[in-house]
């Protein structure tokens, strides 16, 4: 009878122990890099993510991680907080659009958006008497609440806000308390935000400006035109505008 194939041996393990040593290491290394007061929360959290993801691809020799993604992932890291950012303030818009739902439908406020951040007008002629800094309180009470409610809400946590008061380029009346325009926008941005923070708002997180006729949105030739130009905006301001 022949003699029987010698059986291969079995791969040797031992490199595991070696590879579980290295591993220990470079977290021991990283953690003591790691200061909390230097690092934002958006890109740990980034970073956690992406090596969740990766989880998906290990092998039984260890993390496996794609050359395209570990490329990118500086530049993802980077533009992290900004993203957020934005991301957070698209879900404030989109509160926004339901909360306001009847105060839009009534043609009372608009939202808007642009690079200075997302925009609630109110349209002056519901809020004030013409020539007046006083608020139609009785009239525009619910709104404000709302307003107050969504400016205190978690979606909007850490913002900051500004209120513009703006007229049409009709001059002041000659028995005005206010000297021209610009006192009159200042006033209602003002007072504006004293209704506001009557009803719960951090005064500290507003600021305000008057701007008279200098930013008209339509044409001051047209009645129409001059009624969209006297209005208040709220502006949840992007972080580039603070």
């Amino acid at each position: 009878m022949g003699k029987k194939a010698k059986q291969p041996e079995k791969p040797s393990t031992a490199w595991l122990g070696t590879y579980g040593d290295m591993i220990t290491l470079m977290l021991c290394f990283f953690v003591m890099l790691y200061n909390p007061s230097e690092v934002d929360v958006t890109q740990m959290a980034t970073i956690t993510q992406s090596l969740q993801m990766q989880e998906t691809e290990t092998t039984s020799g260890g993390l496996s991680l794609s050359a395209g993604q570990l490329s990118d992932l500086g530049n993802n890291i980077n533009s992290l907080p900004s993203l957020e950012k934005g991301k957070s303030l698209g879900m404030a818009k989109k509160k926004a659009v339901s909360l306001f739902a009847p105060d839009v439908k009534s043609n009372k406020i608009t939202i808007t958006s642009d690079e200075r951040g997302l925009i609630i007008t109110l349209l002056s002629d519901n809020f004030f008497e013409e020539g007046s800094a006083d608020l139609n309180i009785n009239d525009t009470r619910e709104t404000l609440l709302r307003l107050a409610d969504f400016f205190r809400s978690d979606e909007l946590k850490g913002r900051r806000f500004r209120i513009e008061g703006h007229t049409d380029n009709t001059p002041v009346a000659e028995n005005s308390k206010f000297p021209s325009n610009w006192e009159l926008s200042a006033a209602r941005a003002i007072n504006v935000l004293h209704y506001l923070a009557d009803y719960g708002v951090r005064e500290n997180d507003f600021s305000v400006a008057g701007y008279s006729d200098t930013r008209p949105k339509f044409s001051n030739d047209t009645a129409e035109g001059r009624a969209y130009n006297r209005r208040v905006d709220i502006i949840i301001l992007d972080e580039g505008h603070f």
